[in-house]
């Protein structure tokens, strides 16, 4: 998202960065952890989770190359209301968020970029909600990998049905049933934690409308 702003704007965040590795399952902010830093994946996924106090949690909303950890600092949101976990490996740049702050204060692009995106991810909080309410457990695994697919390099990414279970709060079980039926169709291939995306098509064919809608709030206005 920081190629969006303008070319100035880039240099500054730039020399203010410092790329580090993600790696998979590290918690980057607990709940009511305050912001120190945001956070940019260029490759890898987190996962921001609702935790119950049972035990049970489920992804509220997942960030990828798109954008930002800390999506609610520019709306005055000092503080993570997620736990956000590592989902799938990869690197990110940290940006101090007094850097945020006079970045915002001297460009008016980065600010415009930051709360663009910040009402991208109010609309994608609010599909996901409604997609976990109505849809069937094919449909919500379909639509998280064409999400994780969009955000990787390539067609293969380390995932196991463990952690998709916990991003989708379902059992292994009904996981593995979702899962086969992608399997059988040719739309992907799995095996040792590792998940292959065979046929976009097919599979965005065995998501729900969520896909397209989120998709489409994401993108740059």
């Amino acid at each position: 998202m920081i190629r969006a702003t303008r070319p100035e704007a880039q240099a500054f965040l730039a020399a203010r960065m410092e790329t580090r590795q993600l790696e998979a399952g590290c918690v980057l902010y607990d709940k009511s952890q305050g912001f120190t830093h945001a956070i940019f994946p260029h490759a890898g996924i987190l996962s921001l989770m609702s935790e119950m106090s049972e035990g049970r949690s489920v992804e509220k909303t997942s960030i990828g190359n798109e954008g930002f950890l800390g999506f609610t600092y520019p709306m005055g949101g000092l503080i993570s209301t997620s736990r956000t976990v590592v989902r799938v490996p990869g690197y990110a740049s940290w940006l101090a968020m007094s850097d945020l702050d006079e970045a915002m204060q001297r460009f008016v692009c980065v600010r415009d970029v930051m709360l663009g995106y910040s009402r991208a991810q109010v609309i994608q909080l609010m599909e996901t909600v409604a997609c976990n309410a109505l849809h069937s457990a094919e449909q919500r695994v379909s639509r998280w990998l064409l999400h994780a697919y969009d955000r990787q390099d390539g067609e293969d990414f380390p995932l196991t049905q463990k952690a998709i279970s916990e991003v989708l709060g379902m059992r292994r079980a009904t996981i593995s049933q979702a899962c086969s039926v992608l399997l059988k169709s040719g739309a992907i291939t799995y095996s040792r934690g590792k998940v292959s995306i065979l046929n976009r098509n097919i599979l965005q064919r065995h998501a729900c409308d969520c896909y397209e809608r989120v998709t489409a709030a994401s993108l740059p206005r």
